[in-house]
């Protein structure tokens, strides 16, 4: 007797791109599921991006700590850079307070921050998560969720209506983050430490997949692993 197919993923819910600017994508749903290697606190289908300049840098200076130690989140170019509403909806959770952590590149500083891993999520959302913003999206397809916000710089609350491209927040370097970057995904719930991650996508954004020195464009679609992004800006007619 065959064995039933096995129920297809949902459709995604497309978003916006939350910044302006030139983004590197990591941890993307388009290389694995789940994209993080775990399915808790909705993670399954997240994607991470790390602001960079027009070489692809995320970061202009380099010294002893790049290598062997910690470096300041403020020599990251993510760092402070204004993070977006990616779609309409209604704020639904608010969370502000969490430190920005000092920024590891070196191998020797990013192992015994990789053990410190299960003691964080003992800890609770908030040491994983650091500051976020959570959107109950129009319809009822679901909620998405901006983490690792810049500390005080949350400029929503709950309960406000907000619209595509209004500015939550700055991209920041609280919870569980190494490096500054803005951390995307779509749940079930608004409740991340029982939220089930749902498929998402990407509108009218350029996109430098790794190794490729010029941009496609991309209507709807989920960026490639390392692949350089950019929100297209559509001329006002």
């Amino acid at each position: 007797m065959s064995r039933p197919p096995a129920n297809p993923s949902p459709a995604p819910v497309v978003l916006a791109l939350p910044f302006a600017g030139r983004w590197l994508a990591g941890n993307s749903p388009a290389r694995r599921v789940p994209s993080h290697g775990t399915d808790l606190l909705g993670e399954r289908y997240a994607i991470d991006f790390t602001g960079v300049d027009d070489r692809g840098r995320t970061a202009a200076h380099r010294d002893w700590g790049t290598f062997f130690g910690t470096e300041p989140p403020e020599r990251f170019f993510a760092f402070g850079r204004p993070v977006l509403a990616p779609a309409a909806g209604v704020v639904v959770d608010v969370h502000d307070g969490e430190v920005d952590h000092v920024a590891r590149r070196s191998q020797l500083a990013l192992v015994p921050y990789a053990l410190g891993q299960a003691s964080r999520l003992r800890q609770g959302v908030g040491a994983i998560a650091g500051n976020y913003v959570v959107i109950a999206l129009a319809e009822g397809v679901g909620y998405v969720a901006i983490v690792h916000l810049r500390a005080g710089s949350v400029r929503v609350r709950a309960g406000e209506a907000v619209d595509t491209g209004q500015p939550l927040a700055e991209c920041g370097n609280s919870g569980n983050s190494t490096q500054p970057h803005v951390h995307v995904q779509v749940m079930d719930s608004p409740d991340l430490s029982i939220a089930r991650g749902v498929p998402l996508a990407f509108r009218r954004y350029r996109e430098w997949p790794a190794g490729v020195k010029h941009p496609e464009r991309r209507e709807v679609g989920i960026p490639g692993e390392g692949a350089i992004v950019e929100l297209i800006v559509e001329p006002m007619l």
